[in-house]
């Protein structure tokens, strides 16, 4: 059935251009600031914002993405939440603080307790008819259909970008590729799929702010928006995970068992070192294929609770880390014990790991590429400082992560009172970037439908530069 293929899909990702904003020079960079360049607030920063909206996409579990909400949620205690769906179990539930969660039509569907991913198709309608129109702030945390909740003019939206919807976008063809949609299934898959990035588009067009969790997914909301986007990492719970000094000689890898985990990959790479151990810890459909395909020097431990999971991080030589990931918490995970990572060279890891420093990589996915990095690591790796590689895992921690959030959503909201309290016609249209002719590669920012008549300047109105 198709339901089951978006099913699969949607749970197997939770995940040339300007180089991204940080989060520590935002309020230079920031769209709605650069309107006001030649204006000093004549208020301080608005730290009381009253009414505040927070959009998931949908709670089953506790994992990266509700880890960035449950920040959020010690920032702004007063908000209110919405996702499409919320299944999520008691013993779970702690980070909402028995706060009520409001969900859409898909809550009440038959079977979604159990398939509610199958009904992707029917997201981008449900996140559409939130009422929202009460609240100040929207601020949505989207790796799927959140950013397009509905807002007005007088509403700020952030939306704090996981990552776009890989399956709809740059990895279509490997989900459609491998057998999953085939014949007239796969045809409607990609006809669905093509309404899917349509919608997802032209909702870009009602954030305000892009925030992303990484340099990475900067890029890629660039290339399928072409909106720039702030870069503030997501929070890691560095202590939870204390510094161990002392090694033993296993190598460990800790994930979800699905193909683009890549674990299929390690466990080929240790068959061909026998003389090298690997624990794998994690579980999911790969699992009983990984299991069937281990040689002796590899245990697969399948599911741990968290005191295994921590006291192996804290003792393995190296984590083995070759997914191509949005950002990736795991590889921090284990720097905070002190334990250095050997990653595949791409996606977030190139921000989370310092070669030479903190780990090593390897420059492709391939079992030959990675066993050279494991060989190369033991010739140098007995040269990583732990405390070294403890102190860049707390540049990622979570107060970290509630100060840079915080101080984006204050700047931004107090520009953007600014300028709502300006006269139309003496402003300008509203997320409109100006330009000065040097910068003009610096893209487009918000929704701006007129021409603005500026001397001796340029603006950017849909995409077009418009003389002044």
């Amino acid at each position: 059935m198709l339901s089951e293929f978006f099913g699969q899909v949607s749970n197997r990702f939770a995940t040339s251009r300007t180089r991204p904003l940080r989060a520590s020079n935002f309020g230079s960079d920031s769209p709605f600031l650069s309107l006001l360049a030649t204006e000093k607030p004549s208020k301080p920063l608005n730290r009381s914002i009253k009414r505040i909206a927070v959009v998931h996409e949908w709670l089953s579990g506790y994992f990266g993405s509700e880890r960035v909400v449950e920040q959020i949620l010690q920032l702004y205690p007063q908000a209110d939440v919405f996702c499409v769906a919320d299944f999520l179990p008691p013993d779970e539930r702690t980070f909402l603080n028995n706060r009520p969660v409001t969900t859409s039509f898909i809550q009440r569907l038959p079977l979604a307790r159990r398939h509610f991913r199958k009904y992707l198709p029917l997201m981008p309608l449900a996140v559409e008819q939130f009422d929202l129109s009460s609240y100040d702030l929207v601020i949505s945390s989207s790796h799927a259909v959140a950013k397009g909740v509905l807002t007005h003019p007088q509403q700020l939206h952030i939306s704090y970008v996981h990552t776009p919807m890989r399956y709809a976008w740059d990895m279509q063809e490997q989900y459609l590729g491998n057998g999953q949609a085939n014949g007239a299934k796969g045809t409607l898959a990609r006809a669905l799929l093509h309404y899917v990035r349509m919608w997802d588009v032209r909702t870009a067009n009602g954030v305000d702010v892009f925030v992303a969790n990484s340099d990475f997914v900067a890029r890629r909301i660039w290339k399928i928006y072409r909106r720039e986007a702030a870069v503030v990492y997501p929070p890691v719970d560095v202590a939870s995970f204390g510094l161990v000094r002392n090694r033993k000689s296993f190598y460990l890898t800790v994930s979800r068992m699905v193909p683009y985990k890549r674990i299929d990959l390690i466990v080929d790479a240790f068959s061909r070192m026998p003389d090298r151990q690997l624990v794998v810890i994690g579980e999911g459909p790969e699992l009983s294929k990984l299991r069937s395909k281990a040689t002796s020097n590899v245990t697969i431990l399948g599911y741990q609770a968290f005191e295994a999971i921590l006291n192996h991080l804290q003792q393995a030589r190296a984590f083995i880390f070759a997914a191509e990931e949005d950002f990736g918490i795991a590889p921090l995970e284990a720097q905070a014990c002190g334990t250095p990572v050997i990653a595949f060279e791409g996606g977030g890891a190139t921000e989370t790991v310092i070669d030479g420093v903190t780990g090593a990589f390897f420059a492709e996915q391939t079992a030959e590429s990675l066993i050279q990095a494991v060989n190369k690591f033991e010739c140098a790796g007995h040269h990583l400082d732990p405390d070294r590689i403890r102190r860049h895992a707390e540049r990622f921690s979570n107060e970290r992560f509630r100060r840079e959030f915080a101080d984006l959503v204050e700047r931004e909201h107090a520009a953007f009172m600014q300028y709502a309290s300006r006269p139309v016609s003496k402003s300008f249209e509203y997320g409109t970037r100006v330009l000065d002719g040097t910068n003009g590669r610096n893209g487009i920012y918000g929704r701006s439908r007129t021409k603005v008549s500026v001397p001796n300047r340029t603006i950017v109105s849909n995409g077009a530069r418009l003389s002044g």
